[in-house]
């Protein structure tokens, strides 16, 4: 699916701030407000808009512990690896990758014991070879 560049900035904006106003948004793409409405709409029905989200303030989990864990999964257990990861609160995202990985999730937690048992929980699921874990230092941008 192509998007064109109105709707490409639509997006971006949407991606920085999805409770800014529909006026707000036409301002800064020069456009009229039933424009902007309408493209939201179109965007939403064709599905490249399937829903909205709420980022926190990094203070909200000041000392929390982000840690990048990557994944190797045995033959033919991706679906149901993905399912048990589905159910963990503390995988915030799990991206399929290429490389000696098959998994990267995203685990937040409290503190570095709770880390520990994450990992321990993920290694334990049936279906996954092992994983290696990467404590995030800090984000610098996120869209």
């Amino acid at each position: 699916m192509s998007i064109e560049s109105p709707d490409a900035r639509l997006l971006t904006l949407l991606r920085e701030n999805a409770r800014l106003s529909t006026a707000e948004i036409a301002r800064r793409l020069g456009l009229s407000r039933t424009t902007v409405q309408s493209r939201i709409e179109r965007l939403e029905r064709d599905g490249v808009i399937t829903g909205y989200t709420v980022r926190v303030h990094d203070d909200f989990e000041q000392g929390h512990i982000r840690a990048q864990i990557m994944i190797t999964v045995r033959p033919r257990q991706l679906t149901p690896v993905v399912t048990a990861l589905r159910a963990i609160d503390a995988v915030r995202a799990l991206h399929s990758v290429s490389g000696p990985y098959d998994l990267i999730a995203l685990g937040v937690v409290p503190t570095v014991a709770d880390m520990d048992a994450l990992t321990d929980r993920i290694g334990c699921i049936e279906g996954v070879e092992r994983t290696t874990s990467a404590i995030v230092l800090s984000t610098k941008f996120e869209r």
